[in-house]
């Protein structure tokens, strides 16, 4: 058995055949009386939500409080308790082809199975949201496999709604007999409905969780497939498998490429921050000196502010330095990075301009308080003569 295995059912709390909810939640916890057909019983491993007896009190807690509208002739509105025999939950079985004899030897299998499980569960939880309430795990029959359980989320608590079987052909009920259509082809119309809702369902299972599972869609008796085009077809959905596993990995890989290189991105951004503020930052420097030149000396006036222009000439060209290495780096794969560099570079370029005229701003200064302290002025090179 290479195929999936899917099956969704709703139960009510009376049922003359005897499958109530009890019976069922009774079935999946393992209680003898409702598990005779398994040869040696285990209690269910929970894999979501609520264990057995959670599920059990919250499904009876809402199926107690559940009312539905009913209308009298009258025309006046009033709500009642459900009925015992209406539908208030929903079960899902999915079943794992391995046998629990190749899943208890081989970790690849059970790699396999426990893949399959999340995607499963993951697939429940987009189609019903929090009406999943729990997913329990069975390992003591032939296969793994995987019961779901659905709680209606309406007032009412129709588990007819989260059947895909129902809802279509109750549409179809809804809508009423057609123009020259009889009751028997309304039913007949309405029986195509659930099996194309059902149908479809089965299907975006197969796509979302079978194919990467490497699990066909139906089994070779149905569609009377002799046994070499059934081989070919299980050989042809494990090829899949692989090939939806390596692109997994791709797609792993380029995310990470693209993380990398957005840090890569906004280190180079942070670059060229760092060397436009220190441009900003020496805008004042003339100011600066201005405000300090008052009862300083001019020799150390001179000394301080050339080191200070050092310390940030250095700091600017070691940011540039670094800017440039990431972007010729990234250049062959990101040509934003480029673009920055380009960027820190005419930050560069700006801030030595404003240097330039800093210094010389200086020099001016220096020769008006050479003047004025009747001492001759400095040389170009910074130092008296």
């Amino acid at each position: 058995m290479a195929y999936q295995f899917a099956r969704i059912e709703i139960f009510a709390r009376s049922d003359k055949a005897g499958r109530t909810t009890d019976f069922i939640l009774d079935e999946v916890s393992r209680v003898p009386s409702a598990s005779a057909h398994v040869q040696s019983p285990k209690p269910p491993e929970v894999v979501y939500g609520l264990d057995v007896d959670a599920l059990r009190t919250l499904h009876d807690e809402r199926a107690a409080t559940a009312k539905t509208p009913r209308t009298d002739k009258n025309g006046k509105t009033t709500h009642k308790a459900i009925r015992k025999d209406q539908n208030t939950l929903a079960a899902v079985v999915f079943s794992h082809p391995a046998t629990m004899e190749e899943y208890r030897a081989s970790a690849d299998v059970r790699r396999d199975v426990q893949k399959w499980e999340r995607a499963s569960i993951a697939w429940l939880r987009q189609q019903y949201g929090d009406q999943l309430v729990s997913v329990v795990r069975h390992t003591d029959e032939s296969h793994p496999h995987l019961h779901a359980y659905l709680l209606p989320d309406d007032t009412e608590m129709r588990a007819g709604r989260l059947h895909p079987g129902y809802v279509e052909k109750n549409a179809i009920v809804a809508e009423g007999i057609l123009p020259g259509e009889d009751k028997k082809a309304l039913d007949k119309r309405a029986n195509r409905a659930y099996v194309g809702g059902l149908r479809a369902w089965l299907d975006d299972y197969h796509q979302r969780v079978a194919v990467p599972a490497g699990l066909t869609r139906l089994g070779a008796g149905k569609r009377r497939l002799t046994r070499a085009q059934w081989h070919q077809e299980k050989a042809q959905a494990a090829a899949l498998k692989q090939a939806v596993e390596r692109a997994a990995v791709v797609e792993a890989k380029g995310r990470a490429y693209i993380e990398n290189t957005k840090r890569s991105a906004a280190a180079i951004r942070a670059d060229a921050a760092k060397v436009k503020a220190s441009a900003d930052r020496l805008k004042g420097v003339g100011g600066a000196v201005r405000a300090v030149l008052d009862g300083a000396r001019e020799s150390s006036l001179r000394e301080s502010v050339r080191q200070e222009y050092a310390a940030e000439i250095a700091a600017a060209k070691a940011a540039v330095e670094k800017a440039r290495a990431a972007a010729s780096r990234e250049r062959n794969s990101r040509r934003e990075f480029e673009r920055k560099a380009a960027d820190a570079s005419y930050a560069f370029r700006q801030q030595r301009q404003r240097l330039i005229a800093a210094q010389q701003e200086i020099r001016t200064l220096s020769h008006a308080l050479a003047a004025a302290l009747d001492e001759p002025a400095p040389t170009p090179g910074g130092m008296t003569p």
